[in-house]
């Protein structure tokens, strides 16, 4: 169980270098120019936010080559826009976030010396007294982390879930990992990993950063063969 850290724009590879060349660039001698741009932060970020970019993720048709990392934050950051969260730094959390989660065992919460991973929020949040300092911290992000993924990707079978079994709904979900956000956001090691603005960022958006997941993965299950993309990088967690 590690701490998830906004790095997804530090992870593109060359295949995503080259994809966003051929989507942004508009004749063959525009591919230098670009990658210059692209090795400045500030030049990289307004390219990353092309439309044209945008829609060459959306209108591939096949197997994308280009990493997770590229695919999420290009998507995200779109559908955060949108949603009216314009910071970069909760796109790129959110976007590696979901890139993190393509592994089952990175959406499972483990302190040192247990034998068994934990599964379930209420375990989680029975562990949190017996964890030290640093141990707590990351439970906690992992908490929030989970809330914002299931509900985010999962909403639908969320509300399947508490209307025909009783389960918790979607507003458990996001109390809890607005809570857990908040409370990690106050938390010594947030201040010490540079994480504690992104942290109340993510607790005060969490309602529009749910709403505009859950719009994004309609969008690209109603698009047909494009929604395998989506399959191919996430796992279904709830199932």
């Amino acid at each position: 169980m590690t701490v998830i850290r906004p790095h997804c724009r530090l992870h593109f590879t060359a295949a995503d270098v080259d994809f966003i060349l051929a989507a942004v660039g508009k004749r063959p001698t525009d591919a230098e120019a670009l990658r210059q741009l692209l090795a400045d932060d500030a030049s990289r970020d307004l390219l990353l936010d092309s439309p044209g970019l945008y829609q060459s993720i959306l209108e591939s048709r096949g197997c994308l080559t280009i990493s997770p990392h590229l695919y999420f934050y290009v998507l995200v950051r779109h559908a955060l826009r949108e949603a009216e969260v314009p910071s970069r730094e909760v796109a790129d959390y959110v976007a590696e976030l979901l890139a993190e989660f393509t592994c089952t065992e990175r959406t499972r919460a483990r302190l040192p010396g247990d034998a068994q991973p934990m599964d379930y929020f209420f375990e989680m949040l029975a562990a949190l007294p017996r964890a030290d300092e640093r141990h707590a911290f990351a439970l906690r992000t992992h908490i929030g982390n989970q809330a914002l993924y299931y509900s985010g990707l999962f909403n639908e079978r969320i509300a399947q879930r508490a209307r025909r079994r009783g389960f918790p709904d979607i507003s458990y979900y996001e109390g809890l990992g607005e809570a857990s956000f908040a409370a990690a956001s106050h938390d010594r090691w947030a201040s010490r990993l540079g994480l504690a603005k992104l942290f109340a960022l993510l607790a005060a958006s969490f309602h529009k950063t749910r709403l505009a997941l859950n719009g994004l993965t309609d969008r690209l299950m109603s698009l047909g063969d494009n929604s395998t993309h989506l399959d191919r990088m996430l796992i279904h967690a709830t199932s």
